[in-house]
Parts: structure tokens; C-alpha cells; sequence
């Protein structure tokens, strides 16, 4: 990759899609299946809490192997640890399609888990490898685009497959996009990390990397922050079928109701951040973001304890919430890789472990816990985003302070 090439548009929407893709894997590993829960129970004649497991474990694997893909990359190069991870999610595809019972499932769930995560961390220490801040944001925007919209459209694709061909197909087709994905890797990736600015793969530097990374205190507030921003948004795409189905009485083939302004919203959200590039500074940026998030998670709570939901109110502030994350994500991101410039994909790594690790509780505890009543998903939205703005303003403080 030439500079030019770097500095072309086409190149840079071409190389977006690409780390955009490997970045959807993750989020339609998880949803794509959602909907043929019920059919995969009674076909491997399995228990619900088995079903669960198919997740739980797949979302723990997936986690935990956050905390290594950046530092193989760090260590082996960007290229190779992405294109590995892209056989192994292929072939484990293909083996949860072919799975006869629940447990061979779970173990090749596992298997999916711990290779999906590579994509969305190496990803995004090739975009600061190869360009400055402004570009940096702005390519990062366009792959947030895609990373928001995975787990909005997953859904939707898995109801049509298992209604259409039962629900190995869910499976047959994320085999096809992982091995679209290897050869377009394999072909189109370039190594982004030289030799010579490659890190000892030794248990010792490894070990100081992650004690001088975790350990910060700027690090893990960011981190929160975005992952505390990002939940505040997946619960309601979590909680879907009780929100839409339960709460506002819509059919299946409604639930473009939540999932279109979901789209809609990231779509302009990461627009407005690529706008913001080189014409405001990320902290200008991201009081917007909250802005954004602040004011929509509070008409929705004063909406859902003042009246009984019904579309399109219900969803109108997921649609401007929706905005505020995209707005933010980029910058959040850039800004926390360039804490430790020479630690990038170390960085990315444990960041995704502590955006992961929210994930599986939002999951697995607070989606289950309020999802029964619109006014508890209300103030459980609330709270997360209140939470992401404080660990935001304890780390832009700190920096001010740092900084006088």
C-alpha cells in the first residue's frame, strides 16, 4: 500500500468494508441464530438452559480471547492473526451446522467465540497504523457503520433462513461469509505493522504490556465508557422480541419498527462523526455524542412511566440514541489506542474484553432482569448511559488536570 493509495477515497471505502466485515462477525455470530432459538431447541432436543449455553459459552469465549488477539498481532503482524482467525471461524461454522446434538453445538460454539473477536481488534490498530487522527476517525466512522448495523440487521437475515430452510442454514451461511471474508483477507489485506516495530512474543514483555495497559486508570474509563454507551442501545436490540412483541403487540414481520430507525440513526451518527474529522476536537465531539445519548434516554424514560408504548413514539428515542453512540464510538476508540501508541492491538484487545465483558451481562442479567416492563428497560438505559458519561468526564478531567 502506497501512501496515495492510502489517501484515496475508494481505497479508504474498500478498506472500511473490508474491516467493517471482519467486525459484523462477531455481532452475527450472536444474533444471527436468535431467532431460531425455539426450532434448534426442539430439533437437538435440548432443554432452554442448553439453548442459553450455545450462548453463554460462545459469549465467554469470545471474551476471554479478546485479551489475546491484539497481542498476537502485536507480536506476529496484523494479517496473519486475521486471516488464521477467519479459517477457524469458517470451519467452525461448518461444524455447528453439522452439529446432531446440543453439546457438539456448544463446543463448536466455543471455537466461533474465540475467533470472531480478531477482526474488530486487529481492525482497528490497522486503521491507526496507517493514518493520522483526522483520516483515523473518519475511516473508523465508516466501520462503526457496519459494526452497528450487525447486530440491528443478523436478526432479520437468521428469521428469513431458519423460516425459509431450517435453522442449519444460519449456520451454512455464516460458514459462506467467513470463507468470502478469508479469501478477500487473504487477497486484499496488506501487513500494516513492520518488523522492526513488532513486540517480543515472550510471557514476561507480555506480562508488562498488559500490567501497563490495564493498569491505567485513563484506559479502563474509557473502555467503560464504551461499552456503557454502546449497552445502553443493544438492550433494547437484546430485548427485542418482548419489547416488540409483548409491549407493542407487533407481529414478527413488524419488527422493522425497531430495527429500521436502529439503522437510520447509526447511519447518521456515523456520518455526523466523519463530518467532525479535523473540525472539532474529539472532546466537541463527544459532548455532542452525549448530548445525543443524554437527552434521548431521558424522553424515554419521562415517555415510558407517562404512557403506554406504542410505535413510532417508543421508538424515536432509540433512533436518536442510536446517533449519539455512533457519534462516539470512533472517538472513543482512536483515543484510547493512542494511549500507548506502541501497544495498539494490546490496547484494542482489552478494550473489547471490557466492552465484551459488559456485553455478557447486559446479556445474560440486566436484558432478563427489566425486559418485562418498558419502564424498567427505560431507567436501566438511563443508567447506562449515565454511566458511560461519568467514566467520559472522570477521564476528561483527569486529562485537563494532567494537562496544567
Amino acid at each position: 500500500m502506497t501512501a496515495p493509495d492510502r489517501k484515496a477515497l475508494s481505497f479508504r471505502i474498500a478498506f472500511a468494508a473490508l474491516l467493517g466485515s471482519l467486525a459484523m462477525l462477531g455481532p452475527f455470530a450472536v444474533d444471527t441464530y436468535l431467532p431460531a432459538f425455539g426450532g434448534m431447541q426442539v430439533a437437538l432436543g435440548a432443554t432452554p438452559l442448553e439453548m442459553q449455553q450455545t450462548l453463554s459459552a460462545y459469549l465467554l469465549a469470545f471474551g476471554v480471547m479478546f485479551l489475546f488477539h491484539g497481542a498476537l498481532s502485536d507480536s506476529f503482524g496484523r494479517k496473519p492473526v486475521i486471516v488464521i482467525s477467519l479459517v477457524i471461524f469458517t470451519v467452525a461454522s461448518v461444524g455447528a451446522a453439522l452439529a446432531s446434538n446440543v453439546h457438539t453445538l456448544i463446543l463448536w460454539r466455543v471455537l466461533q467465540g474465540m475467533s470472531t473477536g480478531a477482526g474488530i481488534v486487529v481492525g482497528r490498530a490497522m486503521i491507526r497504523d496507517l493514518y493520522n487522527e483526522e483520516d483515523a476517525q473518519r475511516l473508523m466512522s465508516m466501520v462503526t457503520l457496519f459494526f452497528g448495523l450487525a447486530p440491528v440487521i443478523a436478526p432479520i437475515i437468521g428469521g428469513v433462513l431458519f423460516e425459509l430452510f431450517g435453522w442449519k442454514s444460519i449456520f451454512w451461511f455464516l460458514a459462506a461469509v467467513g470463507a468470502i471474508i478469508v479469501f478477500a483477507g487473504a487477497r486484499l489485506l496488506r501487513e500494516t505493522l513492520p518488523e522492526d516495530q513488532r513486540q517480543p512474543f515472550r510471557p514476561g514483555p507480555l506480562l508488562q504490556g498488559y500490567r501497563e495497559v490495564g493498569a491505567s486508570r485513563r484506559f479502563l474509563l474509557l473502555s467503560l465508557a464504551m461499552g456503557f454507551n454502546f449497552n445502553a442501545f443493544f438492550l433494547y436490540i437484546l430485548s427485542a422480541p418482548m419489547f416488540l412483541s409483548t409491549h407493542l403487540g407487533l407481529p414478527p414481520m413488524a419488527y422493522s419498527w425497531l430495527f429500521i430507525p436502529s439503522i437510520a440513526g447509526i447511519l447518521v451518527g456515523s456520518q455526523l462523526s466523519g463530518r467532525a474529522a479535523g473540525r472539532l476536537s474529539r472532546a466537541q465531539t463527544l459532548r455532542r455524542a452525549y448530548t445525543f445519548m443524554g437527552a434521548s434516554a431521558l424522553a424515554n424514560l419521562a415517555y415510558s412511566f407517562a404512557f403506554t408504548p406504542s410505535v413510532p413514539w417508543a421508538v424515536m428515542p432509540i433512533f436518536f440514541y442510536a446517533i449519539g453512540t455512533a457519534m462516539a464510538m470512533p472517538t472513543i476508540s482512536l483515543t484510547t489506542l493512542d494511549l500507548f501508541p506502541t501497544r495498539r492491538g494490546m490496547a484494542a484487545s482489552l478494550q473489547g474484553f471490557v466492552s465484551g465483558m459488559l456485553n455478557t451481562i447486559t446479556a445474560g442479567v440486566i436484558a432478563p432482569a427489566v425486559f418485562h416492563d418498558t419502564r424498567w428497560m427505560a431507567v436501566a438505559m438511563a443508567a447506562m448511559m449515565l454511566a458511560g458519561f461519568t467514566c467520559w468526564r472522570f477521564y476528561y478531567k483527569g486529562t485537563l488536570h494532567k494537562a496544567t
